[in-house]
């Protein structure tokens, strides 16, 4: 892939017209109280706007007031699409959206790619939509950024944690963690199951954290163990499913949002 990578889920999983995705996100971020200073990481979903965006904005929001000093996003999610071992790269110089196109930091990629676990792969890229649907809200509440994205495949905790400390950085630096939790349970067996993994986060606990609860599992472990070693707190800014936004309760996907600040 060279130049840019295009939006492939614009008016799928949120709408292509830049003026009305612009005034749905505003208007999805207007409802969030900002209650923290602003976090290191985060971790946020990643589905159709109309099911998860207002999750996805309670923890958006919390970047506002670090808009002029956040310069550097490191965006992981799981693949979706093509399978892949390790952590993926894009060779891209831009990834855009319906509001714009977004740098890549090409150095940092290439930086990355001296790691074993990490390789180029665009094909992963292509028609992922868990680190795309994460990209029109970074474009609303930060100011000028350079991204990193990487799609997450077969990798350990401890793959994705030392990708993570590579690129940690200071307080110019996000990390997004893009990860649905409980897929297509019953309304009360998904509460139970995503309160389940929300404790486990709030723990640091990534060992009682398992794949059918949570889709992000490997890049939210490698963030845990991070979380652990820098001494973050975690604060659970929201959780739902689409049982409590747009969906019916009789098979529901969860949703959940978390802050981690530095002490």
């Amino acid at each position: 892939m060279s130049g840019t990578r295009p939006a492939a889920v614009a008016d799928m999983f949120y709408t292509g017209n830049p003026s009305q995705l612009q005034a749905e996100v505003k208007s999805m971020l207007a409802e969030v109280s900002i209650t923290a200073p602003s976090p290191k990481a985060i971790i946020v979903p990643h589905a159709g706007y109309i099911y998860s965006g207002p999750i996805a904005a309670s923890a958006f929001a919390q970047l506002i007031p670090a808009r002029d000093k956040i310069h550097r996003v490191v965006l992981l999610g799981p693949c979706h699409r093509v399978a892949l071992s390790g952590l993926a790269t894009s060779s891209a110089d831009y990834f855009q959206t319906p509001l714009g196109s977004i740098p890549i930091d090409r150095e940092l990629s290439k930086q990355l790619l001296q790691l074993p676990q990490v390789h180029e792969f665009d094909l992963t890229h292509a028609q992922e939509h868990s680190l795309e649907v994460q990209l029109p809200f970074l474009q609303q509440v930060l100011d000028e950024f350079t991204l990193l994205p990487l799609v997450v495949g077969d990798a350990s905790d401890v793959d994705v944690h030392e990708v993570l400390e590579t690129v940690w950085g200071g307080d110019e630096t996000l990390i997004v963690i893009s990860s649905d939790l409980s897929h297509y349970h019953d309304y009360n067996t998904a509460r139970t199951m995503d309160a389940a993994t929300c404790s486990a986060i709030e723990n640091l606990d990534g060992h009682q954290i398992h794949y059918g609860q949570a889709c992000g599992r490997n890049p939210v472990l490698g963030l845990l163990l991070s979380a652990r070693k820098h001494n973050l707190k975690v604060s659970t800014l929201d959780l739902r499913n689409s049982g409590d936004t747009a969906g019916d309760k009789n098979k529901v996907v969860g949703y959940g949002a978390w802050a981690f600040e530095q002490p």
